[in-house]
């Protein structure tokens, strides 16, 4: 009988490296963390229907069919990043205002813009203006993190990992020759900085960032099935969905892939 005393740290480093790896030859996960607090000010818009926070500049449309619900918030320009903060989670608190603030946080996803009012000063109205940080929640989010006839408050925030079941979705508009691809239920850092194409009689093709959530192809992909290779602007890792869209897809339906962000 062999002895494997010797053996076990060998075979343990070997199993290590096999988890690390994949069985073929993938490389591991990349999960995003917590960010540290940061100190902002937090707003409202709308009403407890949350009617007026649908659609948006990120372009999710019904944030209610599209898993989104109340808990969104619109950025100032300074967290936007020209659309690229589009799907990031938030975890917000208010502090320093004891009549005010409820205790806990509430978590939040970015799908909207608050843009500056350049007729009012940043301290009194012009809330959005550059260089605040800003979060315009949606009138039940806020309400879970202080009394709304507050109208603005103090809090603390945090980027979170965006909690998402399913995979990736996207929803098509445009054409047979040009392709708009709205990028939704995004995990992990929830938010793309790149996006490819690839039909089942093309190459991979590069799309360019059109606005929000959204990429652009001018190519003629009618009839073809379509794949989808996509970057996190947080964390770099590129995850590729294969046969995403069947050859009969069409603008304005909104197709599942099998695979998301951690």
């Amino acid at each position: 009988m062999v002895s494997l005393g010797r053996s076990w740290p060998l075979i343990g480093f070997f199993l290590v490296v096999c988890i690390l790896v994949g069985s073929k030859g993938a490389t591991a996960a990349i999960y995003y963390r917590p960010s540290p607090w940061s100190n902002a000010h937090a707003t409202f818009y709308g009403d407890e229907t949350a009617r007026e926070t649908m659609g948006g500049a990120c372009g999710y449309g019904n944030l209610f069919t599209n898993g989104y619900n109340t808990d969104t918030a619109a950025l100032s320009t300074t967290l936007f990043n020209d659309g690229y903060a589009c799907g990031q989670c938030f975890q917000i608190k208010c502090v320093n205002n004891a009549k005010a603030c409820y205790s806990g946080f509430t978590t939040i996803t970015a799908t909207n813009i608050c843009p500056p009012n350049w007729s009012k000063p940043s301290n009194n109205g012009g809330w959005c203006n550059p260089p605040r940080v800003h979060f315009d929640m949606s009138k039940p989010a806020f309400m879970r993190i202080a009394q709304w006839r507050a109208g603005i408050v103090p809090i603390m925030y945090r980027r979170v990992p965006c909690m998402r079941s399913g995979g990736l979705r996207f929803s098509f508009q445009g054409n047979g020759y040009w392709l708009l691809v709205y990028v939704m239920n995004v995990g992990g850092g929830g938010d793309i900085s790149k996006m490819w194409v690839k039909g089942s009689k093309t190459n991979w093709i590069s799309m360019s960032h059109n606005w929000g959530a959204s990429y652009q192809a001018f190519s003629a992909l009618g009839g073809q099935a379509l794949s989808f290779r996509i970057t996190s602007y947080t964390t770099k890792q590129t995850i590729t969905l294969y046969n995403v869209a069947p050859s009969n897809w069409q603008v304005g339906k909104t197709y599942k892939g099998n695979a998301n962000f951690k």
